[in-house]
């Protein structure tokens, strides 16, 4: 336990991400200060509400991609029921397992794999009080996140970060339970709580020797995902397909996209691949979260860069009249409606638990 807690406190990945933010504070005001005014990256992406500051409905920002990379997705008012929701799912030709989560969600938020109509009942009578997203399953075997942004008035934009994700994987010794191996395993009993009541009905299984049981497919970095820096493969035909892209998402010009798909080759030429996310001003340049290939400095450092180009952006949109900065009683409501949502949120979670 000592050693957990010591490469807890060593690996950043693990820290919180206030620690990522808070120092770079002087920076932002300096920004702010600079553009005269503190809502400058509200023009970054006119496409987006609130250019993606986190209370965006995910399921219009989806709607702005091509229909061809965007997964069957059906969106749910708070307090639907299960019986009119049934046929939305057939008539959109979606299966289980299926994916819900959160219409306004960040970090992973209450995003889960639903294997059937009992667990897909459950879900909504825990979080009937929010807007809802299905969406189909896309089990294509890799995901990654793409950072890109281009500046207005330029045909060609930029890449900077790209995250290879991969999920939580233990392989068996033909002797121990599911549920030993994920106790056991230095990563997945971080994650122990959440891991075990989503494969609650395997845990007594016993995998074969080195069998490799994937414990979840959900790419997030709460759910287990790690998150490995992949800018080694930038280049020049990647951010041309970004480039194609762009100029079919109206409106944006900065933030990351999160994209199954089962071949990288294919992924280059913009086929066989799902974007599930489309993100804005919110987004994180994640590759800084693998601490085997940089420092803490300098993941401080890949942020600032990123709110450099959010003001950069954000400028040249309000000079083109491409976009507007909100003003400071705005920012003070969204903040106040971001704190809203999140203490709902966690009451929702709360009386969830208290059920059982």
């Amino acid at each position: 336990m000592r050693i957990l807690s010591f490469k807890k406190i060593t690996n950043w990945e693990y820290w919180p991400s206030y620690l990522f933010y808070v120092p770079l504070l002087p920076y932002a005001f300096y920004l702010a200060i600079k553009a005269r005014s503190f809502g400058f990256f509200s023009a970054v992406n006119p496409g987006i509400e609130g250019s993606g500051n986190g209370l965006e409905s995910k399921y219009k920002t989806l709607q702005l991609l091509p229909s061809y990379y965007c997964p069957n997705s059906i969106y749910l008012e708070k307090g639907e029921n299960i019986q009119d929701i049934l046929p939305k799912i057939i008539a959109n030709n979606i299966e289980f397992p299926l994916i819900i989560k959160p219409d306004i969600g960040f970090r992973g938020l209450l995003v889960t794999k639903i294997k059937n109509e009992a667990e897909l009942s459950a879900y909504l009578k825990k979080y009937y009080s929010i807007d809802l997203i299905i969406q189909e399953f896309v089990d294509y075997k890799n995901e990654c996140g793409i950072f890109y942004h281009r500046f207005p008035g330029e045909k060609k934009g930029k890449i900077t970060s790209i995250t290879l994700k991969k999920y939580l994987v233990i392989v068996g010794d033909g002797q121990s339970t599911l549920l030993d191996l994920i106790l056991n395993d230095e990563r997945a009993k971080r994650y122990s709580k959440y891991l075990i009541d989503i494969n609650k009905n395997s845990l007594e299984f016993i995998p074969k020797k080195k069998e490799e049981v994937v414990l979840n497919m959900i790419g997030n970095h709460s759910k287990g995902t790690q998150f490995i820096n992949g800018n080694h493969l930038i280049n020049s035909e990647l951010e041309c397909f970004l480039d194609n892209l762009n100029t079919k998402i109206e409106g944006w010009y900065y933030g990351r996209i999160d994209v199954k798909y089962d071949n990288f080759d294919e992924l280059l030429k913009g086929e066989n691949l799902k974007i599930i996310e489309v993100n804005g001003i919110i987004s994180e340049p994640t590759h800084i979260y693998d601490a085997s290939k940089g420092s803490y400095f300098k993941a401080l450092k890949s942020i600032q860069n990123h709110w450099k180009l959010i003001y950069i952006i954000g400028v040249k949109n309000k000079k083109l009249n491409k976009g507007n900065y909100t003003n400071l009683s705005n920012l003070i409501a969204v903040y106040l409606s971001y704190k809203k949502y999140l203490k709902k949120i966690h009451k929702l979670n709360s009386n969830a638990l208290n059920s059982f």
